[in-house]
């Protein structure tokens, strides 16, 4: 399935249900107002848009709606990150990525799985990476 584009506030509403699993309307509602301080038709809208963009499916129990994701959230947030990173020059994707490792909140494992991979890649990798902003001439 693809990915739709998301706004700030879609992805607020999508972390909600990613984490709940699926959830009611009443309880989006509240999580965000308390979260975000927003109304009540502030979430429905955006629930109404992702639901539109083919993220969300909804069904009806009782009163209310009841939304579940149709997008993973693993494969969302690879996607954007990979979308981040391939808008920048190669040659500036390590300083940016060590800033980024500087200002994470990670675990020991997250480390650990890390320092295994750039183990993995270190002899391969090359002593400077090009830029790629401009065609060769």
């Amino acid at each position: 399935m693809e990915i739709p584009e998301m706004s700030r506030a879609e992805w607020e509403v999508m972390r909600v249900i990613w984490t709940e699993g699926g959830a009611d309307t009443n309880d989006i509602i509240e999580v965000l107002r308390a979260k975000q301080n927003w109304s009540d038709s502030t979430t429905k809208t955006l629930l109404r848009r992702l639901v539109g963009k083919q993220a969300l499916t909804t069904v009806k129990v009782g009163r209310q709606f009841h939304y579940s994701p149709l997008i993973k959230e693993q494969e969302t947030m690879q996607q954007n990150a990979n979308e981040f990173f391939d808008r920048m020059c190669e040659m500036k994707q390590g300083s940016v990525l060590v800033d980024l490792l500087k200002n994470l909140n990670l675990s020991k494992p997250d480390i650990e799985t890390m320092q295994a991979v750039l183990a993995d890649r270190h002899d391969n990798a090359p002593d400077m990476v090009a830029c790629n902003c401009l065609e060769p001439v």
